[in-house]
């Protein structure tokens, strides 16, 4: 993730301690950081949307970890120290003891948000998910009206998505828009910013299209396109900042982001940029990201390196308890994606940005090219920029 508002805007944010090593809670290094740990705890989803990751449809799907299994993952997650647990889906809010699981993970002490489309939830279920002490939930936006139906494949799902999000927001419950950067979202940019203001919206999260699943390489943006995309996002940014808005915005699964920022940030403040350089060549970027960072287990309890590497099976919760997977010194890939500097190929070698946006994502290289070493297809630096 890239925080513009802190790192670009220069405006505040709770959660960069973490990310960026700063405050009370960061680790001593970015790498010695526990994973963030994305749950598909449900395959089902009551839409069939244009992207998924998961290729989620409203039907069932055999496997699913049983309460007793969930516990017991959970509980070892607890145990191992894990900063979040990220429930997402399929669709979460179908997952029929869901609210019993969230408030089981944040009697342990664990941290839990939730990734959802907001069709779901109504004044009771806001109530719910309130006092199961969800701390963060992200709602799934991609336009605004028939634009965000078609790319969900359920007409009405615009409405039924903001009146989950006023009804979050009527119990107190932090919510954010979550946005996937394609031809269709990206030509709404301006709308989705008005409606996030309009609606007191905390936080955006912008996605870059990883195309596994039904993610659709017909719907990625060009290079120039999703340069332009980000000159936009950031110029909303300082904006945003500059009016006293409470707004955070973040650009996700782009680490080429980070650099592109840090040479537009050169000319407005050349001193705070090297400064900002210096926090994101902490984080590391994709070198402390997949494998290291994050890790993803689905709906029947394997785990992946992330959400969207799913060719790599690490093993499964229901053989060996996640923080025994997570720390197994022999496993190969594992090791290979804590090195990524050793394997990386390609123009990234010759990057001068290398430490600070490690390559980009193993996902979508391999998704494109076939290589999982391959540079990132989706970054729009050009060899000028990036030459030492």
């Amino acid at each position: 993730m890239i925080n513009l508002t802190t790192l670009y805007a220069n405006g505040s944010s709770t959660s960069d301690g973490l990310r960026y090593g700063k405050g009370t809670d960061a680790p001593a290094t970015a790498g010695s950081r526990r994973p963030v740990v994305v749950w598909n705890c449900t395959r089902r989803c009551n839409l069939a949307c244009r992207h998924c990751y998961s290729s989620s449809r409203n039907q069932e799907y055999p496997g699913e970890l049983t309460n007793a299994e969930a516990r017991d993952f959970i509980k070892d997650l607890a145990d191992f120290g894990v900063p979040a647990l990220l429930l997402s889906g399929g669709e979460p809010l179908m997952r029929h003891d869901l609210l019993d699981l969230l408030t089981f993970a944040r009697s342990l002490g664990l941290r839990v948000t939730l990734s959802t489309n907001g069709t779901l939830i109504d004044a009771a279920r806001a109530k719910a998910l309130a006092e199961a002490g969800v701390v963060y939930v992200g709602v799934s936006l991609d336009g605004v009206g028939e634009t965000h139906d078609r790319f969900r494949g359920h007409v009405g799902a615009f409405e039924e998505t903001r009146a989950g999000i006023r009804a979050l927001r009527a119990e107190g419950v932090r919510t954010g828009l979550r946005l996937t950067l394609a031809r269709q979202s990206v030509a709404e940019l301006e709308a989705l910013f008005a409606f996030a203001e309009e609606e007191g919206i905390e936080r955006i999260c912008f996605y870059h299209l990883v195309p596994v699943g039904r993610g659709r390489t017909s719907d990625l943006l060009s290079v120039v396109e999703t340069r332009a995309a980000v000159d936009r996002i950031m110029a909303k940014s300082l904006d945003f900042v500059e009016r006293g808005l409470p707004v955070e915005i973040l650009t996700v699964d782009g680490h080429f982001d980070g650099p592109y920022m840090y040479t537009k940030l050169r000319e407005r403040d050349a001193t705070r940029a090297e400064e900002v350089l210096e926090r994101m060549r902490w984080n590391g970027g994709a070198l402390n990201s997949t494998g290291v960072g994050i890790s993803s287990v689905n709906w029947e309890g394997v785990v992946h390196p992330d959400q969207f590497l799913r060719s790599v099976v690490l093993g499964s919760i229901r053989e060996r308890p996640f923080s025994q997977i997570w720390s197994n010194p022999d496993d190969a890939v594992l090791t290979q994606l804590r090195d990524k500097r050793a394997h990386l190929g390609g123009r990234c070698l010759g990057c001068r940005f290398l430490d600070v946006c490690g390559g980009g994502l193993r996902a979508r290289a391999e998704a494109m090219s076939g290589d999982r070493w391959a540079p990132d297809p989706a970054c729009y630096l050009s060899d000028e920029e990036i030459s030492v």
